[in-house]
């Protein structure tokens, strides 16, 4: 536990209202929070722009995030702890961590800021050798591939496995670990990322853009990050095959649903939400060289809005992660 003082002011991306990344998003001086019993305050370094992020800044997840501003950016982040609460154990000042925000609570300030405030049990101690441009583009996306293939699907060595936008955060995320579990894995992208994802661990690269769902398979799972025409890659599943969508639009979730009359074959569907065990394990993973990051674009944290800008243009190759230096 350190001493935190008189805490000061820092820097953080703010939504002010719904709408576009140029008039919803704000980088705003705030103040600096400060930790609670069994948190820990991080000094931020890094946090990557993810598809939650920009729901919430459309207004789209209003239920949850509700109509008072600001609201904290920022999912993930990666950095060093400056600070902890009283009963946390396990952490130092200087440590290296990543982690999470709880992704179904209200934040005022979140990941993209100089310094963010979370339970202990959201943090875990960053893989070494990666630095924290490197580690902040592998928290959700790791997460969420690791979650989706080992916990949704139960992925198990020597299955067929089709990744469908196999080039984007959580697609590179899941190719890797597909081929770590000792699967066979069909990576869906456009045909210039081809050489990427076989260098992945891809056993099959297929152009999304002339390959349609009636061509291929059968796999014996379907990873999906795309969100659509969820009932035709469906269709391609073999007997016990499992389906997962990390898609989340108004129309993948009506698929989801209208989807459980189908058994084992049901569109899965699940909110990533890691703790310290899932990221201990991602960072074992990275360890043994089986997990790397991918990063797309590097934003200074005054370009947030541009770096939402080209998340929403797709065409995405990994992740797009906002460079924030602490004060």
């Amino acid at each position: 536990m350190s001493d935190t003082g008189d805490m000061g002011e820092m820097k953080a991306v703010q939504i002010m209202s719904y709408g576009d990344a140029a008039d919803a998003l704000r980088v705003r001086d705030v103040e600096r929070p400060a930790p609670g019993a069994g948190d820990v305050l991080v000094a931020v370094e890094a946090s990557s722009v993810n598809g939650h992020d920009v729901i919430v800044r459309a207004g789209e997840l209003k239920m949850v995030s509700g109509r008072r501003f600001p609201i904290g950016v920022g999912l993930d982040f990666a950095g060093t702890v400056a600070a902890t609460g009283a009963d946390v154990a396990g952490y130092r000042v200087g440590d290296r961590v990543w982690g999470t925000v709880h992704p179904r609570r209200r934040h005022t300030t979140a990941g993209a800021a100089e310094y963010v405030v979370v339970a202990a049990d959201r943090v875990a101690h960053a893989p070494a050798g990666l630095s924290a441009v490197e580690a902040a583009a592998l928290v959700v996306t790791g997460a969420t591939a690791l979650i989706a293939l080992r916990d949704s699907v139960h992925l198990a060595a020597g299955e067929r496995v089709l990744v469908r936008g196999a080039a984007g955060g959580v697609g590179t995320a899941a190719v890797q670990l597909a081929h770590a579990m000792g699967c066979h894995v069909t990576a869906l992208a456009r045909d210039r990322h081809a050489g990427l994802l076989t260098g992945l661990g891809a056993d099959e690269v297929l152009d999304h853009g002339s390959t349609t769902s009636d061509r291929i398979g059968p796999f014996d799972v379907v990873l999906d990050t795309v969100g659509t025409e969820l009932h035709c890659y469906r269709s391609r599943l073999a007997r016990g095959g499992r389906m997962v969508t990390v898609g989340l639009s108004g129309p993948a979730l009506a698929a989801v649903a209208a989807s459980t009359v189908h058994g084992s074959r049901r569109i899965r569907t699940f909110s990533a939400n890691p703790g310290t065990d899932v990221l201990r394990e991602l960072a074992e993973r990275v360890g043994s060289g089986a997990l790397r990051p991918v990063v797309h674009g590097v934003y200074p944290l005054a370009d947030v809005a541009a770096a939402h800008r080209a998340f929403e243009r797709g065409g995405v190759v990994g992740k797009h992660v906002v460079a924030v230096a602490a004060g």
